[in-house]
């Protein structure tokens, strides 16, 4: 019989992974590195709110996103995150989000330490979110955080010194969903400027939809915003939106916007959300208000060359009929997501 193949030798063999400091960042490609390099934003390495960037720093992120979309194998090959970690640290469900973060990381040599399930760790006995962050910084390179309170990223960022996303905190913001999006939008129609986006849905609760006109503020675009006078965008963000002088219109229906629409952004009315002694009574008023059907994009003259995105999960705002429309870009904004994503992990840990 054949002989077993030899044990490895002990002087390679090791259960840890190489520490930051002694795998630096591992870009042969002189493209890669000027792509990496240039792509910068305020604040950074964290990312935690869309005020963080720029139209400079949003045309760079494209670009470097572009270029891994375009040619993903070879970065795959690099491996030039390997010996790095990450952490997902989510107290909210979540599918696309932290997935697309660990096969981002994976993509890029890298590995992961997920905890979703908060309720078998520390927390339970009261951990506080400050030292439950501190404790992975002992362990990993960088976080990935997802919490139900606004202001709970910036809050866990000033004990940090390694690189936080934002996952979403609480109804305040969820950057990286919209630097995805944006990512999606200039994949699909070639452009940004001279767009009109229509976002449709829970806009008072949506953080989705609170990063994505801070961030699509920076282009000469037109928005939308079509919802309940109950759910609507918040002064706040409107208030970004016109100091950059973009236009924006607020209505109640699809009926008269529909046909100029080139990108129409639905999201699902958040019924985690909904507090106060009517909260039920609201929730079931709203939900099931709009619904996206191929019958009503044909009778309201939905463009030919236009896409509908929504972040999932869908909770009837969508026909299923609709997915074999090939204007349904929900689930390819999916695979956009994943490259964005690896974008972000790259930048942030240039240098490091």
């Amino acid at each position: 019989p054949p002989s077993p193949p030899p044990s490895p030798s002990p002087s390679t063999t090791s259960f840890l992974p190489p520490t930051v400091e002694s795998r630096p960042l591992r870009l042969s490609s002189s493209a890669m590195e000027q792509l990496v390099g240039k792509t910068e934003w305020v604040g950074m390495p964290n990312v935690l709110s869309g005020d963080q960037f720029e139209r400079k720093s949003l045309e760079s992120l494209i670009e470097l996103a572009a270029d891994i979309r375009d040619n993903l194998g070879a970065y795959q090959k690099k491996a030039p995150l390997a010996g790095k970690i990450l952490a997902l640290l989510f107290y909210e469900p979540s599918t696309r989000t932290s997935s697309s973060f660990h096969c981002a990381m994976l993509r890029l040599g890298g590995q992961v330490l997920s905890l979703k399930n908060i309720k078998t760790s520390s927390v339970a006995k009261g951990e506080t979110l400050e030292d439950t962050v501190r404790t992975l910084e002992c362990y990993c390179d960088a976080i990935v955080l997802r919490h139900p309170v606004k202001g709970s990223a910036l809050q866990a960022s000033k004990v940090l010194k390694c690189p936080l996303f934002n996952a979403g905190d609480g109804a305040g913001e969820h950057p990286t969903q919209a630097l995805l999006d944006m990512f999606t939008i200039h994949s699909e129609m070639g452009k940004l400027d001279g767009l009109t986006i229509t976002m449709l849905g829970d806009l008072k609760h949506g953080r989705t939809v609170h990063s994505l006109a801070n961030t699509l503020s920076h282009f000469n675009v037109s928005l939308n915003y079509v919802s309940p006078d109950f759910l609507k965008m918040p002064d706040y963000v409107k208030k970004v939106v016109g100091d950059r002088k973009v236009k924006q219109a607020e209505y109640e229906d699809l009926n008269t916007i529909l046909k100029d629409t080139d990108v129409l952004y639905v999201t699902r009315v958040q019924k985690e959300r909904f507090t106060g002694p009517d909260a039920m009574e609201q929730y079931k008023k709203a939900q099931g208000a709009y619904v996206i059907t191929p019958e009503l994009m044909k009778k309201l003259g939905a463009k030919e060359k236009m896409i509908v995105m929504h972040p999932l999960p869908r909770v009837g705002e969508i026909d299923p009929e609709l997915d074999s429309d090939p204007r349904a870009a929900y689930f390819r904004e999916m695979r956009y997501g994943m490259i964005m994503r690896m974008a972000l992990l790259l930048t942030s840990f240039k240098g490091k």
